[in-house]
């Protein structure tokens, strides 16, 4: 989709969001001072807050380590990084079906939240200007370019996925991408540190030749190979960084189309993140694209469960996108159940590109009970919504069915 775009989508929201180093993966030893135990355990209970869509209470936890430790740069990135998530997750970029697209240079993006977007970039500086200080106080230590490095992938993803511009971001993307090369050469065992050079290397191996020749001169060098590898190695690698690896994981097995690996890395993140209702959501969208209704009607089903008790905020368009992809999932099973989820959709407050692809489901239901005039009418519907909505897959897709009917 061009909504986003696979080179911007993979610095998604939980992405390079979480890599802050693997300094925190263990329990303080007895040497740490009761103030640096009780900010490293602060610091854990926020991301996990933040990756279990609590960003409220996950934002007054960080506020409560950073008073504690106002100096490390690990703490005021991490905040960013939720104040980045709530902007996406306010605007329903939630799912690996927002990334997996192709890239353009601008695209319009609605503004952010001015109070979020202000303490978003005072954040990020002010980790910036921790991280670059380690640096020059000691050019060896892998940590220091660790820090650094992460700071500038994060107003990196921040610039593509919040402003919309995809070469703005090109210098903080460049310099994530030298610091953890740098870190990787001081410290070769430091997986954590190859999932920005991996994410970086596998995402403009997808993008157009001028793009990566662009990537090239920034000194970014594509490969498919190396940057997969890198990802996987960083997600088997146990760190603070490891369930944003896991998370860029999904986005890449299901570019790769290996949906088992995907459901893999899905179901261990479920496992972890319980509260966290939208891994379901994903679940079903995978078993969708690997063409499996049944598995994912149940994960929709567990999910639409979980939706109804939860009464936390949803994401803009949440649940028009619950009804659609269940009644994706219905469609072979239960044609009258389809239906009414995919009406029920539309009730709903959602994206045009949701909206358009509502339409195109609603199309093929018409098709299969005969109606071809009625699925003509919502074929034309939904090119309309998904061309406003930037989805040109969809609407390609669309015109196809306009051209011969959907069986």
């Amino acid at each position: 989709m061009t909504r986003h775009g696979i080179a911007l989508g993979l610095a998604l929201t939980l992405g390079v969001a979480s890599t802050y180093g693997d300094l925190g993966a263990q329990p303080p030893d007895a040497g740490h001072s009761s103030a640096a135990a009780q900010t490293q355990a602060l610091r854990l209970r926020g991301w996990e807050l933040a990756y279990s869509l609590d960003h409220a209470e996950a934002l007054s936890t960080l506020d409560k380590a950073i008073t504690l430790d106002p100096s490390d740069p690990s703490l005021h990135r991490l905040a960013a990084s939720i104040l980045w998530m709530q902007i996406l997750f306010g605007w329903g970029a939630v799912l690996v079906d927002d990334y997996l697209g192709q890239a353009r240079d601008v695209v319009e993006r609605p503004r952010p939240p001015p109070n979020i977007d202000r303490s978003f970039r005072d954040h990020i500086a002010r980790a910036l200007e921790l991280s670059e200080q380690r640096v020059l106080e000691n050019d060896r230590d892998p940590d220091a370019h660790f820090q650094l490095g992460a700071s500038s992938g994060i107003m990196a993803s921040y610039t593509a996925t919040v402003e919309g511009r995809l070469f703005g971001s090109v210098g903080n993307a460049r310099r994530a991408y030298r610091e953890h090369e740098r870190v990787l050469e001081l410290s070769p065992g430091r997986k954590d540190a190859g999932m920005i050079p991996g994410m970086y290397r596998y995402s403009i191996s997808k993008v157009s030749l001028p793009m990566r020749l662009a990537a090239r001169l920034a000194g970014i060098t594509p490969s498919r190979e190396k940057g997969m590898q890198q990802v996987e190695e960083a997600a088997a690698y146990p760190s603070e960084a490891q369930t944003g690896a896991m998370f860029v994981s999904i986005v890449i097995f299901n570019r790769e189309e290996q949906y088992d690996d995907a459901l893999r890395v899905i179901r261990e993140l479920q496992r972890r993140y319980p509260r966290n209702r939208l891994l379901w959501l994903e679940s079903g969208t995978t078993a969708l694209r690997a063409m499996r209704p049944q598995a994912a009607r149940t994960e929709l089903e567990h999910g639409l469960t979980m939706l109804a008790a939860d009464s936390r905020p949803r994401a803009f368009g949440e649940e028009a996108r619950w009804r659609l992809y269940h009644g994706m999932a219905l469609l072979p099973l239960d044609r009258a159940a389809a239906g009414r989820e995919l009406h029920a959709s539309l009730m709903a407050d959602a994206p045009q590109w949701v909206r358009g692809r509502t339409h195109k489901e609603l199309g093929k239901l018409a098709d299969l009970e005969g109606r071809r005039g009625e699925a003509l009418e919502e074929y034309r519907a939904a090119v309309r919504l998904c061309r406003e909505g930037n989805d040109r897959l969809c609407a390609d897709e669309t015109n196809r069915l306009i051209r011969t009917p959907y069986r």
